[in-house]
């Protein structure tokens, strides 16, 4: 298989965990993902099995009731979960690369201890930047925060939240002080449940359709000093350090679904027969079937070099844009590719590769769109 190839630099214990999770999503997830797909809703069983499987929890500290592996790990499991599904990948994804990486990093002992095992064991965490005037532009918030007394008072919207119907608790970026531009950004911990503070519409979606993806609306919404993330007016760092982190799981989602289109071009050509013989014979899919293979292993390998290079505390800024961007391009492509080769077929929702197709469109938009990834590339070429 060519997959076992692009396996040669990962260790032992990685293999196993790949292998697990492949066998967890193909299981588990492969059986669900048409009707969640058609009814754009995640399925009940989904989340419990994740939980149970140690995939909400990766990098959190056995302390804390998590798996206390890596973040590679991290991007394996959502890479094998999104060869299946993307809507479940990404769930994985948020919950691993951006929540719990930032509770992680900037948590207090109190509010690790709090939150860190409900994460790691049941409860489903939300990344809260994007508003309706703050997409490329995140710093252009007006979600505000009024400090009174031993809370903050939030009042305001944020957009096409993530996890939204699934999550219990969200992090959320709002402004304390307009004046300040982007030194006024805080980052807090809003539960579900707090006074103010309610779930709004979900967005009907092209891809990643049993993911949601939802409105969050702050009325006069009550959040108490000790659910400050961070320091006050350091939001803004918690956001960049974070999107970074995340760049990369963005990353191993593409390569997944990738794979996952890929993997079923294979077998459907091999069996597809025309002028009395299999189209894997003729030169013209041979070439079409190898690019698409390049595509892939190109993408594969940006995404586990930018993830090696942030287990290992080294600068990975640059690497995490390169492979978010590339990989979700190469998605695009290979998923496009996948339609053609299946033909009339590969149009139809009877097989898998339209699917695919529409869930990869999304690795160009968020967590900073293609450009945005250019611009950061570039300006660090030239600083």
């Amino acid at each position: 298989m060519t997959e076992n190839r692009a396996l040669t630099s990962f260790s032992e214990d990685e293999v196993a965990f790949r292998e697990a999770v492949r066998a967890f999503a193909q299981g588990e997830i492969g059986p669900l993902k048409t009707s969640m797909d058609t009814n754009a809703a995640m399925d009940a069983s989904i989340l419990p099995k994740l939980f149970e499987m140690g995939l909400m929890g990766i990098e959190i500290p056995e302390q804390y009731s998590g798996s206390a592996t890596s973040f590679t790990m991290a991007c394996i499991a959502v890479e094998e979960i999104s060869r299946v599904d993307g809507a479940v990948g990404v769930l994985c994804d948020v919950q691993n690369t951006l929540v719990a990486n930032a509770f992680l990093k900037h948590c207090t002992e109190e509010q690790k201890q709090k939150f860190l095992p409900m994460l790691a064991t049941e409860k489903v965490g939300a990344y809260a930047l994007s508003e309706s005037s703050s997409g490329s532009d995140a710093f252009a918030l007006k979600l505000r925060a009024e400090e009174r007394g031993d809370q903050y008072i939030l009042n305001g919207h944020k957009l096409w939240i993530t996890n939204a119907n699934e999550a219990d608790i969200f992090l959320v970026f709002a402004n304390i002080n307009p004046d300040a531009g982007y030194k006024g950004i805080t980052a807090f911990i809003v539960e579900r449940g707090m006074k103010g503070f309610n779930i709004g519409k979900k967005e009907d979606k092209l891809g990643i359709r049993a993911s949601s993806t939802c409105e969050l609306t702050f009325e006069n919404c009550e959040v108490p000093k000790a659910n400050v993330l961070g320091e006050v007016g350091k939001g803004y760092k918690i956001a960049i350090e974070t999107l970074n982190e995340g760049r990369i799981g963005i990353g191993a989602q593409m390569i997944g679904i990738a794979s996952g289109a890929y993997e079923a071009t294979l077998d459907y050509i091999k069996g597809r027969e025309q002028f009395g013989k299999s189209i894997s014979s003729f030169q013209g899919v041979q070439f079409q079937l190898a690019e698409m293979r390049i595509e892939l292993e190109a993408a594969r390998l940006m995404v586990y070099n930018a993830a090696r290079l942030k287990d290992e505390g080294k600068n990975f800024v640059q690497e995490a844009a390169m492979a978010k961007y590339y990989s979700s391009k190469a998605a695009e492509k290979i998923t496009s590719m996948a339609i053609d080769l299946f033909g009339g077929n590969g149009f139809t929702k009877e097989y898998p590769v339209e699917k695919y197709w529409r869930d990869a469109k999304i690795g160009q938009i968020y967590e900073g769109t293609s450009n945005m990834q250019l611009q950061t590339i570039a300006k660090l070429e030239l600083a």
